[in-house]
């Protein structure tokens, strides 16, 4: 029997994904549990293994298209099988219909116009007149609106498959909308800088009208064999010291190493545009009417025939920073090339040329003992930008919470000079064990949850409409992490439940995927007190504003050694250098009195001075 293969629910409130790429095509023989597909969602992504053994008979969705949570993906169904479920009849058909084709000429004609009109229909998707609507998708949990930041293309332009279309920005992401379908924009529904909801329609694309029509008659005559052997015979006997040879090289040994699937042709249609710039106009006009064949053809063009599938975003923001997307080690699924990977590849270009550039200059700066260079003032000097919607979001929270709450602030001092040497004792063995450095934080975490076990006020939240107190039954932390888009912070669910290599481990594994955009919706909401790393800037301390509905938050300095007077049992007081540092406890003070304050501070304070963590270092 066919067994349907259907979007899986990859996570809490998630309700749709994006096929990024299929494993398997069409009459592929496939196995229990081997990857089918690749899936993308606002904060995942991820292969879907096959359901059953068998044939991959029908693919519904296609690549780049969406589909909701539960809809079927594919059909796979036994060898010999229909999608019915029975034997395929096509067999016992075909004799018959190959007598009747060489008895009657009429019917081989009549496939041949059956062949041509298939292929007319896939370079025209929407029926003429009709138009197919681009919506507002689905950009990440609770997530109900987004903004058109850019329009790409304007009314009467012509657009391909996949083709970035439009710039939407939220409060968590910024991200192009691609094309569903080929053919040319009809109608813009929602102008730059207006918002739209989920599923509201932004534009409508439709087939290709009287200008795309009358293109396509143009590559029928099937300019390209005119133009191969020209610019291969040309290209060959005149240029032999010119750089064209050069040029004809580089499409050359792209295709050596082309995409599994990709065509020759394309690439070699791209060397004579290249040899022959008279040509470059007439090849615009037939890729633009091409479907699929065109991207390869794109990928070629941009340098990433190696790198496999990659996004519309991903395609500009290579251009945009001079990136060779063949040259880039994804870490997606499947090596699948990503946005971190593509600036991160850009900030190591740009630092291998600043290397250089600096070295002479430090070079002449020694001997002469000369005052250090002034550092260059930043580019956003004396201008002006639109606030992004993510700065935005953060100030309505920030400014909600403050008037919401009565926030006060109490911040304690704390000597960690035997934490300090634990650290300096386990700074081998700990990442051995269990694989990340040993920092102060997970020390200042675990203290805080015992903490919270021990005065839950702390950790409780207050309804003063509903006139109650809500007592978590367990302690999910909050851990704020420093990101190019703005402050996030993902939870650390049942802390109380870890030890201190539980805490390190989750600690230093939620704040890479939060900077590298990997983190699932669920592992963002849900927290109930919230710990932030201010010293990791050097700031001695500062007063956190609590986020909203939580009552209290804990903000860690930086440690410092300084002269500490210190009771000695031998000496008395004495003055002595000690690791200090300053911890600043924000709260509600409608449900949290100073008093609790001070008793939660005071055994956070006990808890690290004490330095009792030699069972959970092993040492």
């Amino acid at each position: 029997m066919p067994v349907s293969v259907t979007m899986p629910r990859l996570g809490e409130s998630v309700t749709e994904g994006t096929v990024t790429r299929w494993l398997k095509q069409e009459g592929d023989t496939v196995e229990v549990d081997e990857p089918l597909l690749e899936v993308s969602t606002d904060k995942v992504d991820t292969e879907i293994p096959s359901p059953a053994a068998g044939v991959l008979t029908r693919i519904v969705v296609g690549e780049d298209e969406t589909a909701e949570v539960g809809s079927e993906l594919a059909v796979i169904s036994g060898e010999g099988e229909s999608e019915g479920g029975g034997a395929a009849p096509q067999q016992e058909q075909a004799p018959a219909e190959q007598a009747a084709e060489a008895a009657a000429q009429p019917q081989a004609e009549a496939e041949q116009s059956a062949v041509e009109e298939p292929a007319q229909a896939e370079a025209a998707p929407a029926p003429s007149g009709e138009g197919t609507p681009v919506k507002m998708p689905a950009l990440g949990e609770s997530v109900t609106e987004g903004t058109v930041t850019r329009w790409l293309k304007q009314v009467g332009e012509t657009v391909e498959v996949d083709e970035p279309l439009l710039e939407v920005s939220t409060d968590k992401v910024d991200t192009e909308i691609p094309s569903p379908v080929a053919g040319t924009v009809l109608e813009i529904t929602v102008a730059e800088d207006e918002t739209a909801e989920v599923g509201a329609t932004l534009a409508v694309v439709g087939a290709a009208g009287a200008a795309p029509a009358e293109a396509k008659p143009e590559p029928k005559p099937e300019p390209k064999p005119e133009p191969k052997p020209e610019p291969k015979a040309e290209a060959k006997p005149e240029p032999e010291a010119t750089p064209q040879p050069k040029a004809e090289e580089k499409p050359q040994t792209k295709v050596e190493e082309p995409t599994p699937g990709l065509s020759y042709n394309e690439p070699s249609a791209e060397a004579e545009v290249a040899a022959d710039p008279a040509e470059a106009e007439r090849a615009a006009t037939p890729s633009a009417a091409a479907t699929t064949p065109q991207r390869p053809s794109t990928a070629a063009q941009n340098g990433d025939e190696g790198a496999g599938y990659v996004t519309p975003l991903v395609r500009k923001l290579a251009n945009e920073h001079g990136v060779d997307l063949s040259s880039v080690n994804g870490t997606g699924v499947g090596g699948r090339i990503r946005k971190q990977d593509v600036l991160e590849a850009a900030e190591k270009a740009r630092a291998a040329k600043a290397a250089p550039a600096q070295q002479p200059a430090a070079a002449q700066a020694a001997p002469a003992a000369k005052p250090a260079a002034k550092p260059q003032p930043s580019a956003k000097r004396g201008t002006t930008e639109k606030l992004p919607r993510i700065r935005a979001a953060i100030a309505k929270r920030m400014q909600q919470s403050l008037h919401e709450m009565a926030q006060l602030t109490t911040v304690i001092e704390v000597d960690v000079t035997r934490i300090a040497k634990l650290r300096a004792r386990a700074k081998e063995s700990f990442p051995q064990r269990h694989g990340v450095k040993l920092s102060f934080l997970p020390f200042f975490a675990l203290a805080a949850i015992e903490a919270l076990q021990r005065y839950p006020i702390v950790n409780a939240q207050m309804d003063l409409d509903g006139g109650t107190i809500t007592y978590p039954e367990s302690e999910n932390l909050g851990i704020a992490v420093d990101t190019e888009r703005g402050l996030l912070v993902p939870v650390i669910h049942n802390a109380g439940d870890l030890n201190l290599g539980g805490i390190a481990k989750r600690v230093a594994d939620l704040a890479e995927r939060t900077r590298t955009n990997k983190i699932s919706p669920d592992e963002i909401a849900g927290a109930t007190f919230t710990l932030t790393n201010t010293g990791s800037r050097g700031a001695l301390f500062d007063t956190p504003i609590v986020p909203s509905p939580q009552s209290a938050m804990l903000g860690t300095g930086a440690v410092v050694k300084r002269p500490v007077v210190v009771n000695d049992p031998e000496l008395g007081e004495v003055v002595a250098v000690r690791s200090m540092v300053y911890l600043a406890l924000s709260y509600d003070h409608r449900l949290i009195d100073g008093a609790d304050a001070a008793r939660f501070l005071v055994a956070v304070k006990e808890r690290l001075e004490a330095g009792a963590f030699e069972a959970e270092l092993g040492l």
